[in-house]
């Protein structure tokens, strides 16, 4: 039911911003803000995700038959109520900073016993396709930090390092086009297509941009996480992939929420 449910929505929306392809700028960015707030109204797409991601987190899965119940994302065993407005941040049984995804998988494999490898291939679903199981777990926990205030923590030097390495990482300029992060996000005015880019060197740009992520994509009809905006960014700027969980996708990740800090979470948001 849910799943037939989100592929109706996800096919009217796919239609409704099919129909704006030929409208000028300003009026396609007024109608998507427009259909933003009317689908706001009757409820975010994402809610449904949110609940497979409830269902899969108390779920017995994998070799072990265990629930990701006893699963710590920095608040206690099991507890997901603000956690992911507190993270990043360093977990000493694993003995590094890691992201939400990062330490669902590191759950997954420690509490229910599945192959990391399988669980990586499949954590980002196709365009069209009902979201994996990490993008329903994601939403879920997401969705628990909801109108909390943004407190990345920077308490110790692997998590002061890893934004170091961070702020190297969205400055960078490589790839064939000689781009950075920061090439997109580092200055007032730009844009891509009909899609403004915010300034994410500034706090109320970067507050208000990470924290409506992740997020439902309309136009593709799933929820994506912050590892799927980032591996895209890569992408887009032509760079070589980013491998999902690694360092370096954590890293830009802790530099990002650290700048966000003190604004308030608004995800799963709602994106064109």
């Amino acid at each position: 039911m849910k799943k037939r449910a989100l592929a109706i929505l996800a096919l009217l929306a796919g239609a409704w911003l099919a129909s704006l392809g030929c409208a000028q700028a300003e009026t396609t960015e007024q109608g998507i803000a427009q259909y933003r707030e009317m689908l706001s109204e009757g409820g975010n797409p994402a809610d449904l995700v949110v609940m497979t991601g409830e269902e899969l987190w108390h779920e017995k899965r994998g070799p072990r038959k265990a629930s990701l119940e006893k699963c710590d994302l920095g608040m206690g065993p099991g507890v997901i109520k603000g956690a992911y407005a507190h993270m990043p941040r360093y977990f000493k049984d694993a003995g590094r900073v890691m992201d939400l995804e990062s330490r669902l998988l590191y759950c997954m494999v420690n509490l229910q016993g599945l192959d990391a490898d399988k669980i990586k291939k499949n954590a980002m679903s196709g365009k069209g396709e009902y979201s994996s199981d990490m993008e329903s777990l994601v939403g879920y926990v997401v969705a628990a930090s909801k109108g909390m205030k943004i407190q990345v923590p920077q308490s110790n030097k692997q998590e002061r390092d890893a934004y170091v390495r961070g702020k190297q990482i969205f400055f960078f300029r490589g790839g064939p086009y000689d781009f950075s992060c920061a090439s997109c996000h580092g200055s007032k005015g730009q844009r891509i297509r009909l899609q403004d880019l915010p300034e994410l060197t500034t706090a109320a740009a970067a507050r208000k941009t990470y924290g409506s992520w992740p997020a439902y994509r309309v136009s593709q009809g799933v929820l994506r996480t912050m590892q799927w905006r980032l591996k895209d960014c890569f992408k887009q700027q032509r760079m070589p992939a980013l491998k999902y969980g690694s360092q370096a996708s954590v890293d830009l990740t802790v530099f990002l929420a650290v700048e966000a800090n003190g604004g308030v979470m608004q995800a799963p948001g709602l994106k064109r």
